[in-house]
Parts: C-alpha cells; sequence; structure tokens
C-alpha cells in the first residue's frame, strides 16, 4: 500500500483527504491511501515517519511549512528562495521539499486577475505569504506586507498604518492568514473595508467557509473577489505529480 498524506494542527479544516479519496476513486488508482496527521509540534516529524516507513509524500499545511524545513534532506529552488514548503517527496529515507503553493497561487489568480491590478498588500508574513510574494515577483506586481508586527527585511506596515490612500492605491488584496477559517467564520483581517471599489481583487487563500467574512465584505462594496478551492485543487493535483516522477 502506498501511503501518503498531510502534516499540520490543527487539521479539522482540511480537504485534502476527501479530496484525494475522491481522486483515487474516480481514477480507478489501488493501493494508495491518504490521511490526516495532525501532529502538535514538528519536532515529532522523524517519530511519524519512523512509524509509517510506507509514506512516500506529505502535504504540509499551518504552521509547518517553514519549520519543517530543517528536516529535509534536499530543497527545491523555489522552496530555498521563500524559505517554505508545502510538499514533500520520500524515497529511500531522504525528504526533498517542494513548494506548489506558488503554482496553485499564480493560476487560481490569473483567473480574474485586471491590467490594473499592479499594486497588492499581502495580509499576513507566513509561509503562504512567501508563495504570494514569488508570484508577484514573477509577475511584476509592487507589493506591501502588512501584519500586527512588521518584518524590518520586508517592505510592510501594520494593519493601524493602513489608509485610505493606501487602499486606493493598492487594489489586489490577498489574505495569507487563517483568519475567518472554519470554525472560527466571525473573524476576518482588520482592514478599512469602506474603502474598497469595484475596483479591487480581494483573494482569500481560506476555502473554508466558502464565503469568508473578508470576502463578504469585499462583495458588499462591490469588490471582485475569490477564495482558495481552485489553489488548493491546483497544488493537489501538483504534489500527486511530483510523488509520482521517477
Amino acid at each position: 500500500m502506498r501511503k501518503f498524506g498531510l502534516i499540520g494542527f490543527p487539521l479539522s479544516h482540511s480537504f485534502s483527504p476527501a479530496y484525494f479519496a475522491d481522486k483515487f476513486a474516480k481514477e480507478n488508482i489501488v493501493n494508495c491511501s491518504y490521511e490526516s496527521f495532525p501532529i502538535d509540534t514538528v519536532e515529532k516529524l522523524p517519530v511519524l515517519l519512523s512509524s509509517i516507513p510506507e509514506l512516500e509524500g506529505i502535504n504540509v499545511t499551518i504552521p509547518y511549512k517553514r519549520s519543517v524545513i530543517p528536516y529535509l534532506n534536499f530543497c527545491s529552488d523555489e522552496v530555498t528562495k521563500m524559505e517554505a514548503c508545502n510538499c514533500i517527496k520520500i524515497r529511500n529515507g531522504l525528504l526533498s521539499g517542494f513548494n506548489t503553493d506558488v503554482v496553485g497561487f499564480e493560476k487560481s489568480l490569473s483567473d480574474k486577475l485586471r491590467p490594473s491590478h499592479t499594486r497588492a498588500l499581502i495580509l499576513g508574513t507566513g509561509g503562504s505569504a512567501s508563495a504570494v510574494e514569488f508570484v508577484f515577483e514573477k509577475l511584476g506586481i509592487d507589493f506591501l506586507f502588512v501584519s500586527r508586527t512588521p518584518t524590518p527585511s520586508k517592505k510592510s506596515c501594520t494593519y493601524r498604518e493602513l489608509t485610505k490612500e493606501i487602499i486606493e492605491q493598492r487594489t489586489l488584496i490577498i489574505n495569507t492568514t487563517p483568519l475567518g477559517m472554519f470554525p472560527e467564520v466571525g473573524n476576518c483581517p482588520d482592514i478599512p473595508y469602506q474603502f474598497l471599489t469595484p475596483h479591487h481583487y480581494l483573494f482569500d487563500l481560506v476555502y473554508n467557509p466558502e464565503r469568508t467574512l473578508f470576502l463578504q465584505k469585499a462583495e458588499e462594496m462591490g469588490a471582485i473577489t475569490k477564495n482558495g478551492s481552485d489553489m488548493l485543487i491546483i497544488q493537489a493535483e501538483e504534489s500527486w505529480k511530483i510523488w509520482n516522477e521517477e
């Protein structure tokens, strides 16, 4: 039996096990399983690996996309640059790290991206934010990180520093934080939503619920919106390709 799975904590929100179970059934892929492994600290990863030697691939989600890197034997160029990994391929006891968030985000974002969306805000500075940063640099989109505590090495500001002018100038806003994720659906990033317009495009990496409070507030102002469901499907398929490459 070939085994695959997902590590993170908590994992009650994850769609991956159901997605892969459905994929295996529809495509008649036999002798394969995919399950969640909710480890409450990344230090438990070696124990997990030793207890399930059949594991061939692991997806990585919050909060371990950065902290998992020291456990890798090899890293793709994207992982090295972003210092974030969400896909691990296991061969002969060696762990190779990849980042499929990049291709997932780029393909999903482009669906509703307009030529006017040239300046952006990235809400959050975690592992998923690194994938967004990578894509924006590739596409030539100017961006500003927004967090509670700005990172000195990055172009950033706090939520309190967001002004009407900044919101008006930066019409592409990406939420990379878990705010609003089930079951905490009453939460959302603290931005001045009243300054949004129909020219804005708000993308939420959260996919459960389908319409987060972040997206609901954007829709009320007429903004373009999209959640992270397409991105998740794309990155899941990219993971499957990586795990099956020789």
